[in-house]
């Protein structure tokens, strides 16, 4: 089996070799780019499996970094923020984030993650490692193929949003709460806050085009539901 790929888009020296030090450890195949038009190019030539993605970038900051690559892209991105910059991640996930990380940050963490996502996005090329598909009377999910359709049409999700949508959909009519999703769906102890999933599920439903889908049960969490009308 070959390395999974990783790029780290940061301009902080000591954060690069840092992280490619626990990545070179794990054995990973990995890439720098210190700025973001030079993360962009990276990230459309050495075609990673992962990329980790600071946001304060000279020449193109991360956020518009990763607005311009979900035009072209899904590949699994972990945002790398400020502590005291709430908004930043919040917009991150909102242009196609699927984790994030406040800086300063354990690079064990990181390396944690990291694995955890690959699993998952590994696990799905496996389909002997996968639920059958998943088939409801206006939505048809495929988790071998990573596919999801609403009646005949194709649906794009980011790899997050589409383990969020399995997880709901193979517990339909079941409440979820955020932290049963973070555990099942992002794979580790979660440190983070809760909105990672909110976020997440408000790019679902409006994917979706339909808010019925995917019910809020106020203080509890998420439920699943695809009613017939």
């Amino acid at each position: 089996m070959c390395a999974a790929k990783i790029l780290v888009i940061d301009d902080e020296p000591s954060i690069q070799n840092l992280v490619t030090a626990y990545l070179q450890k794990e054995g990973y195949e990995y890439l720098t780019a210190s700025d973001g038009p030079g993360g962009l190019n990276a990230a459309r030539t050495f075609h990673p499996d992962l990329i980790v993605l600071d946001v304060m970038l000279p020449g193109m900051d991360g956020i518009e970094l990763l607005t311009r690559l979900r035009r072209e892209s899904d590949v699994y991105v972990i945002m790398l923020t400020a502590r005291s910059e709430e908004t930043d991640k919040i917009i991150g996930l909102s242009v196609g984030a699927d984790d994030y990380l406040t800086k300063p940050f354990s690079p064990r963490e990181l390396v944690a993650r990291i694995k955890a996502a690959l699993r998952r996005l590994q696990a799905g090329q496996r389909s002997v490692d996968l639920p059958s598909s998943l088939n409801f009377p206006h939505i048809r999910i495929d988790p071998a193929a990573r596919r999801a359709w609403v009646d005949d049409q194709l649906i794009d999700l980011t790899a997050a949003e589409f383990d969020l949508l399995v997880v709901l959909a193979q517990h339909a009519g079941m409440v979820l709460s955020r932290e049963q999703l973070l555990e099942k769906v992002w794979g580790y102890d979660y440190y983070g806050d809760t909105r990672v999933v909110d976020v997440h599920i408000g790019h679902i439903r409006q994917k979706l085009g339909e808010d019925r889908f995917i019910e809020t049960v106020r203080g509890v969490g998420y439920r699943f539901e695809d009613k017939v009308k």
